[in-house]
């Protein structure tokens, strides 16, 4: 069952949230205020904080600019996830990712279906990761960014969640990175 592991230190992380949007300005960014707002009342750290609009080329640089940071170990983008023409966030950033996180899309299901029922076919909520960087792909609604923080991301994005979590094996996300390099080499 899992738990909460006290003998374990909480490990801050820098977050990064990123709102794909072609009408949201920082003032009425509900769905971005509402990750940072979680982000920041867990203990983390808000490393960075952008809108952009619904564009490949516009989310996929911000995307990629972050995950080369090494001040950065987290990437959340809300919006953009669902089936309209404008809607291209998993298009840009799953041809990205290193590693594809299928069981994230399934999880933040399970907890939408029981929210709004059928309605969460609509979305479209990915992750994966990007250069060693965990990037987490939400929908846009405040509702979706409560839902995906509060059961999956608070336990996973917590070095005491027991029995694993993410910040765990940060450390180690990018092996295939540096035995391809030092193949190379």
């Amino acid at each position: 069952m899992p738990a909460s592991d006290a003998s374990r230190s909480f490990i801050p992380l820098s977050i990064a949230v990123l709102t794909v949007s072609d009408t949201r300005r920082p003032e009425d960014d509900r769905s971005g205020d509402t990750l940072v707002q979680r982000l920041t009342d867990a203990g983390h750290r808000l490393a960075a904080r952008a809108i952009v609009p619904d564009e490949v080329a516009a989310i996929r640089t911000q995307v990629e600019a972050w995950s080369r940071d090494p001040g950065i170990d987290v990437v959340i983008t809300t919006g953009g996830t669902g089936f309209t023409g404008r809607d291209v966030t998993p298009e840009a950033l799953e041809p990205l990712f290193e590693k594809r996180m299928d069981g994230f899309s399934a999880v933040f299901h399970r907890i939408s279906y029981d929210k709004i029922g059928t309605s969460t076919l609509q979305s479209r909520a990915t992750a994966g990761v990007v250069n060693a960087t965990y990037v987490f792909v939400l929908p846009g609604s405040p509702g979706a960014c409560k839902d995906a923080w509060d059961g999956i991301l608070a336990q996973q994005l917590d070095y005491r969640h027991r029995p694993c979590n993410f910040v765990e094996i940060m450390p180690r996300l990018d092996e295939h990175l540096r035995r391809g390099a030092s193949v190379v080499a």
